[in-house]
């Protein structure tokens, strides 16, 4: 089965989900497995595994012949953001103000600019112009934290307010393609809505559950780089949204039990971590302190 989806993501959906409730640390051997269904060759999860220890998202502990990956301190940060992006949703009322973010990036900087582009959509922002990004959620901290980690960046940051209401819902529409966005929605909610109680009237076996429940996820995921979770004020009627996020939990609480028994299947045969090593801080999911 073939996911639209990066095998990167599916390893931090394994990790942040499964993983940090069973103490942190999985081999290659057992996370293939996992991602066996989603057509992940065994030397492709290899090198990528490889690559984001570089990146220093993960680590690794040897025992023998077997080798531990677990997330480091950075790679536990990165899947907590991503945990509350997609189960929260802000609660606070819209202050009716703009945070904005203007930059500039050399010609010679490409690749740079991209990564940018990427990570203020990741946030909620949404250009305005070419190099001028707005967002009606305060994220300046995280996109401050982003630009200081691009040298070849100049940037400045504004918060401002429309003249009315007006202006506010026009911004929204010309920043947000929010009718094509509100279509999605739609889309989804017809997959994945009569699955709810399809599910509770026949649980799927254990793998099917584990496969569907991460699907799920990885379909609502596309939204959070082109919904910045708008306040009421600026949305048209009838917002679908809403209700395709309350969809997407439901589907994942209804196949957690089934889906967590095939995590605990495959590891089952894994190698214990080394004695000696005490187990890693793995931190609790954001909002159950």
């Amino acid at each position: 089965m073939v996911i639209d989806s990066t095998p990167r993501s599916l390893v931090f959906d394994v990790f942040g989900e499964y993983v940090r409730a069973d103490g942190g640390y999985l081999t290659l051997g057992a996370l293939s497995r996992l991602l066996g269904p989603f057509d992940v060759p065994p030397d492709s999860l290899r090198v990528l595994m490889s690559r984001l220890r570089r990146e220093g998202l993960f680590d690794t502990v040897r025992s023998g012949r077997h080798s531990f990956y677990v997330p480091s301190e950075r790679g536990w940060r990165v899947l907590d953001e991503g945990y509350v992006r997609i189960m929260g949703r802000p609660l606070a009322p819209w202050s009716g103000e703009w945070y904005v973010v203007i930059y500039s990036v050399p010609e010679t900087e490409r690749t740079a600019r991209v990564r940018i582009r990427k990570r203020l959509a990741w946030l909620g922002f949404a250009p305005l112009a070419a190099a001028t990004w707005v967002s009606p959620r305060d994220r300046l901290d995280e996109a401050t934290a982003m630009l200081e980690g691009e040298p070849c960046v100049r940037y400045d940051r504004l918060v401002a307010r429309s003249v009315g209401p007006e202006e506010d819902r026009e911004r929204a529409n010309r920043a947000w393609d929010l009718a094509g966005l509100a279509d999605r929605y739609r889309e989804y909610l017809a997959r994945w809505e009569p699955e709810v109680e399809r599910v509770r009237a026949t649980p799927p076996d254990p793998e099917a559950a584990f496969v569907r429940r991460i699907q799920v996820i990885h379909e609502y995921r596309k939204f959070l780089f082109e919904d910045p979770d708008l306040p009421m004020p600026l949305l048209p009627p009838d917002w679908p949204g809403s209700r395709a996020h309350e969809v997407m939990l439901e589907n994942f609480e209804v196949l957690r039990e089934p889906a967590m028994r095939h995590y605990r299947e495959v590891t089952a045969a894994m190698p214990g971590p080394p004695e000696d090593r005490p187990s890693p801080a793995v931190p609790p999911l954001p909002g159950t302190l």
